[in-house]
């Protein structure tokens, strides 16, 4: 399901990385799946053509790839967010989490990139529930299971990639 209300949060390595993937897709990718579904049309019964029904399906999963990019870098902020210490989407957040230490990046996967750091969306229950908190704030959410978890933040500070 996409946002299309929702603001991304990239810095300019993501944006520029994500724009080059939208180029790619919209350009010789598609150019060249179009090209492999009018080959396999070519050869016949449709029904029982693999390569046919194999480009097709490739070809949905890229369309749908274009949309979401399409919407996310269209609804995106660019920028590093500020070193304030407050939680907010492409803050690197240290918190405690139900007794264990953790550390990972709030926002989305598309920030990461190729990072090995854990990534938790703002709009998950414990996103929503640290978002405007910052270092000795202790919060509650409610988890998918109804169990409260507690949410002690150590340490927010900007994503840098």
């Amino acid at each position: 399901m996409t946002e299309t209300t929702a603001v991304t949060w990239l810095t300019q390595d993501a944006y520029d990385r994500l724009k080059a993937e939208l180029e790619d897709m919209t350009g010789p990718r598609r150019t060249e799946i179009a090209a492999r579904i009018a080959a396999a049309r070519d050869e016949g019964d449709l029904k029982e053509n693999g390569g046919y029904h194999a480009a097709r399906e490739e070809q949905g999963k890229l369309e749908a790839r274009i949309r979401e990019l399409t919407d996310k870098l269209r609804n995106v902020q660019i920028g590093t967010p500020a070193d304030d210490g407050v939680v907010e989407p492409g803050m690197v957040v240290t918190a405690v989490v139900a007794g264990d230490e953790m550390r990972f990046l709030l926002g989305s996967r598309e920030i990461a990139g190729d990072a090995d750091i854990d990534v938790y969306s703002p709009t998950s229950p414990m996103g929503a529930a640290i978002i405007g908190h910052a270092a000795g704030d202790k919060v509650t959410y409610a988890a998918p299971n109804g169990r409260e978890i507690a949410v002690e933040i150590v340490e927010a500070t900007p994503f840098t990639g």
